[in-house]
């Protein structure tokens, strides 16, 4: 049974009073001596967290004080340590994104949830789209288009209308985002291992942004994404409450 807790919290009041109460009761170990991380706060905190700790291998529990929550287990001061006891562990995979700038600098970064390119201006994007290196689109006319994991999907993807994926699928989602030309196209299932290539057309009159989860890279000209399956993030869940459960549930609400 876990001992050592490391505790985060995000500036929400419910999180901070949620820090408060568990940290007196479980006390707060340093992240060198933890054996667990949980992290109090929504989903967006909940990738900040896995991002900020994923070089010191250790699971996180995510206990819900915000919105979404779907990364996130239901929140509760009472019996902690033998929820970490009885959790179950889900392993990801992310995205790595390399965004090239018109001033031909080079940003290298993570993404669990997806990699996007979305408009910077009033005019639509233009982008080619290239994936293990032949070119599939010439030409996309659209406000973004976007990179999804199956953990990702249930978020900005499926905003945009893309698929549901089972989290032990090993296929992407690429998913546009109001595609003008082609009309209404919806995008694409491909394989973990394909290598996806943007590439903005005109990008001094219609400049582009690329996020990685939430870190932006504006005024990109070139943006290539692939799976990272040397990196892996560790997420504890509820049993009966993961990520497959979930990503099923969420199908048919």
């Amino acid at each position: 049974m876990p001992r050592n807790i490391a505790f985060r919290a995000s500036r929400a009041p419910a999180a901070q009073e949620a820090f408060a109460a568990l940290t007196a009761l479980h006390g707060q170990s340093p992240l060198t001596e933890a054996e667990v991380i949980v992290a109090l706060g929504g989903d967006g905190f909940m990738l900040q967290t896995l991002h900020e700790v994923q070089a010191s291998g250790l699971p996180v529990y995510g206990m819900n004080c915000g919105t979404v929550g779907f990364l996130m287990n239901a929140y509760s001061v009472e019996a902690l340590a033998e929820r970490l006891e009885a959790a179950q562990e889900v392993s990801l995979n992310p995205l790595h994104m390399t965004a090239v700038d018109e001033e031909g600098r080079v940003t290298e970064a993570l993404a669990i949830n997806e990699v996007s390119l979305l408009r910077m201006g009033a005019q639509a994007a233009k982008l080619r789209i290239l994936v293990d290196g032949v070119e599939r689109m010439p030409e996309l006319v659209c406000d973004g288009c976007l990179l999804a994991t199956p953990a990702g999907s249930t978020a900005y993807n499926y905003s945009a209308h893309g698929p549901i994926l089972p989290i032990g699928a090993d296929v992407l989602a690429l998913t546009s985002v109001a595609a003008f030309r082609p009309r209404r196209w919806r995008g694409a299932l491909l394989p973990k291992s394909a290598v996806v290539r943007f590439e903005v057309i005109d990008p001094g009159k219609r400049p582009v942004r690329a996020d990685a989860d939430t870190m932006p890279v504006t005024h990109v000209v070139s943006v290539e994404i692939r799976s990272a399956p040397e990196t892996c993030h560790r997420i504890l869940f509820d049993p009966g409450h993961g990520l497959e459960e979930r990503l099923i549930v969420e199908q048919f609400a």
